[in-house]
Parts: structure tokens; C-alpha cells; sequence
């Protein structure tokens, strides 16, 4: 069944794309384009201009394309007190809204010493200084731990 034959079918959108099958590579789009690049470069700068409006500290943008299959990009921020990490993450969830990003998640946006928020393929860790020395995202996705690997191989 094609996908416009799945389209007159009565049911939900999920359930029309399960009855039409899989789409053929051909009909795919190519999921690193230039302009994916482009929306990915200004969601990023919007998210790292709002964390630096919300006075974040060490704000840091990594490029995990080909790295990660979550998310392309990750952005790792500090903040000093609860309330600051909370409003940091409110005010990214309604910038990322305007922007167009349907589905923002937040987790732990409740007292936690650790927010994350998901914007599809940006991921945003919003930490307290002394969780994010204990997890240091950084140096588990940072370039520096690569190297060594490639050496290797």
C-alpha cells in the first residue's frame, strides 16, 4: 500500500505511516543537508544567546554529529542556584517554542542539581558547578577524548 493509499484509510497519522510501510531510501531526505546545518547553527546560537542573557556560566557548545545517535549538538551550562537553572530552562523552552521547535522536554527542572532539556537534535545540560565537574560531559564528548582513539586505529 502507498502512502497516499494509507492517507484515505481511516486511523491516526502513526498508524496510516505503519500500514504504508517503510519509505524507500530514494524518498528519504538526506538528513545532513546545508540547510539542516543552518537551522541546527541558529537554534544553537539562540540557545547559547538566552543561556548568556540568563547570566550561565561556561556555556559550551559541542558538535556530536556522527558521534551521537540522540542528537547532533549539545550545549553544557552552569548556573549557580536553583532558581537561576529553572528560569534558565523556562525561558529556553519558550525561546525554542517561538523558534519553531514543537516538542521541547525538560527533566529534573525541580530542584535538581542536573536539567536537561531535549530540543531534538540540541540536547541542553543545565548544571550546578559541582555536578558538572562530577559528570564532565566535556571530557566524555569533547574532541579530546577522540584523539587518542584515532591514534589507536
Amino acid at each position: 500500500m502507498s502512502l497516499a493509499e494509507a492517507a484515505k484509510s481511516p486511523g491516526t497519522p502513526r498508524k496510516k505511516a505503519a500500514v504504508a510501510g517503510p519509505r524507500s531510501r530514494a524518498a528519504a531526505p538526506p538528513r545532513d543537508t546545508p540547510s539542516d546545518r543552518e537551522l541546527l547553527d541558529r537554534l544553537q546560537s539562540l540557545i547559547t544567546a538566552s543561556l548568556e542573557d540568563d547570566k550561565a556560566e561556561a556555556v559550551t557548545a559541542l558538535d556530536l554529529a556522527g558521534r551521537a545517535s540522540f542528537a547532533d549538538r549539545m550545549v553544557i551550562a552552569t548556573g549557580l542556584a536553583d532558581r537561576q537553572i529553572v528560569a534558565m530552562a523556562t525561558h529556553l523552552e519558550e525561546k525554542l517554542h517561538e523558534a519553531g521547535v514543537k516538542r521541547v522536554r525538560i527533566e529534573g527542572a525541580h530542584g535538581s542539581d542536573w536539567v536537561l532539556i531535549d530540543a531534538g537534535d540540541i540536547v541542553i545540560h543545565l548544571f550546578k558547578p559541582e555536578a558538572r565537574a562530577l559528570y564532565a560531559l566535556e571530557k566524555m564528548w569533547g574532541a579530546e577524548f577522540d584523539e587518542p582513539a584515532a591514534q589507536a586505529g
